[in-house]
């Protein structure tokens, strides 16, 4: 089930603070940058980078992740590891809603999320 349009549009406002706050200067964007990608009940929060051999490819790289739960209307936040696969974040593994999920990564506790 996707989101209704109320909902898809607190989504896309919480998403847009968060990266006017978290994005480089736009100097710095054309070699890094950072964006998002939603698919269905899932977010994720993605480093823009060009390719290291091939600067004309430019590779997304996620390394946050938040899956909406409609049953129990809380969000279950993700982190990726080194094996690429997605981890339950042990610090806050579930967030009440997307603010609180950006909130966790912005605070990134143990450092799963920018290093």
């Amino acid at each position: 089930m996707a989101f209704n349009d109320i909902e898809q549009k607190k989504i896309d406002n919480a998403l847009a603070a968060f990266l006017a706050t978290t994005r480089p200067p736009p100097e710095v964007r054309v070699k890094m940058d950072i964006g998002y990608r939603q698919s269905g009940q899932s977010i994720e929060l993605v480093e823009i980078r060009p390719d290291w051999k091939n600067p004309k490819i430019i590779r997304e790289q996620p390394f946050a992740k938040a899956t909406y739960v409609n049953t129990r209307k809380v969000w279950k936040v993700f982190w990726q590891r080194a094996d690429l696969k997605w981890h339950a974040y042990a610090p806050a593994p579930i967030a009440k809603d997307i603010e609180a999920f950006l909130a966790i990564v912005l605070n990134d506790e143990h450092s799963c999320f920018f290093g």
